[in-house]
């Protein structure tokens, strides 16, 4: 498996029963998308969460967040957690939240 299925558990308690939700395999991991639209994951070195580029000044001032950069260059309005954010309850349920606030009133796909 190229995630942590404990990383896995922790979003799915922290998601909880989300009307819309399904897990889809992506980029070697495994996505949360709502209503067909990404709103998080779990990859290979850690987390990941689509806030929204409004959203991500915010998110990384979270200690563990960083600007997500796959192919070397950062992708906005996603950001990476680490281990340590991904321990953090307080700091995983803000990224949820920004999370949500962005993908949320997303046309469904």
């Amino acid at each position: 498996m190229a995630y942590d299925s404990d990383l896995v558990d922790l979003m799915q308690d922290d998601l909880g029963p989300l009307p819309g939700l399904a897990e889809k395999k992506m980029f070697g991991g495994l996505a949360f998308m709502l209503n067909g639209n990404m709103l998080c994951g779990v990859h290979k070195a850690g987390a990941m969460y689509r806030v929204g580029k409004d959203n991500e000044a915010e998110a990384l001032t979270l200690p563990g967040v960083t600007p997500l950069a796959f192919t070397g260059r950062p992708m906005g309005g996603l950001v990476d957690a680490d281990e340590d954010a991904m321990a953090a309850a307080q700091t995983r349920a803000r990224l949820t939240a920004l999370a949500l606030s962005f993908v949320g009133p997303m046309p469904a796909k």
